[in-house]
């Protein structure tokens, strides 16, 4: 975690729990962590995407809530680590809990016919969100909010392994994909908050563009931000080969990857 001797800007006196390992303030008075913030955009932009092909193109209204949900964890971070305000914490953490419990509901509700509601686990699910809401509330210590996260992580995990492995194994390269770039950013995450002094010593001998690099918090929100997004389309692609809808990976202005797919044929 960061250590004290930041600079105070436009936001005023830190009050959430968590301050991470970038200099406040180092770059604009307006944001508190610069680096940290403007990362997000790949959490913001990219599913808002997702979400308008998903309407085009008439899919279940969970999978344009997984899209926008992920837009909404970025938004959450953005404000949170433009203000480190506890408020805006809350607008980072929670969501993060809530969008996985889509996730969830999505991975596991593959293989049911169209259009079908799982009522008891979106009960179970809401159930689980409102608890940890509450707790979380309670108690304001980050690492309930880190375990409860890393429980529903855990569980996309298995269910993900589980379908490469039993149902299409030729969907391994998306799914391992996913999985390995999101480990990736968790790796960095814990690099950033176990070796936070080291790296801010670096960064006040390195030269400022070199020092960009080992903003490693920034680089678990693009990492995880395209692990997420990787993970949807994993998702995405599972169920409408189930539909039998012949789901084709397209790339989006020749760089970003969406599902694309062939409506189910009547007979």
């Amino acid at each position: 975690m960061a250590p004290a001797g930041d600079r105070e800007g436009y936001w005023g006196p830190t009050t959430s729990t968590l301050d991470w390992c970038e200099e406040n303030y180092a770059v604009t008075l307006f944001i508190a962590e610069f680096w940290n913030t403007v990362s997000n955009l790949i959490m913001i932009i990219p599913p808002i995407f997702g979400a308008i092909q998903s309407i085009r193109d008439g899919l279940e209204k969970r999978y344009i809530a997984a899209y926008l949900a992920l837009t909404v964890v970025g938004m959450g971070s953005w404000c949170f680590h433009m203000t480190l305000k506890y408020e805006m914490q809350l607008l980072d953490e929670l969501p993060m809990i809530y969008s996985c419990c889509i996730f969830v509901y999505c991975m596991f509700e593959c293989f049911k016919t169209k259009s079908s509601i799982n009522y008891h686990l979106l009960f179970t699910l809401a159930l689980f969100s409102l608890i940890v809401t509450t707790i979380y509330l309670k108690v304001k210590e980050p690492i309930f909010h880190q375990v409860m996260y890393g429980m529903l992580v855990f569980t996309l995990v298995l269910r993900s392994i589980y379908i490469v492995t039993w149902v299409y194994p030729w969907l391994r390269g998306l799914g391992y994909t996913s999985l390995t770039i999101f480990l990736l950013g968790f790796l960095l995450w814990n690099v950033d908050n176990i070796f936070c002094d080291s790296l801010r010593n670096f960064r006040k001998r390195a030269p400022p563009i070199l020092g960009v690099t080992t903003q490693f918090h920034a680089w678990w929100h693009i990492l995880t931000g395209l692990g997420s997004y990787l993970h949807i389309l994993f998702s995405l692609y599972t169920r409408t080969l189930y539909l039998k809808c012949r789901p084709k990976v397209k790339f989006l202005f020749g760089i970003w990857p969406m599902v694309m797919f062939e409506p189910q044929r009547k007979h």
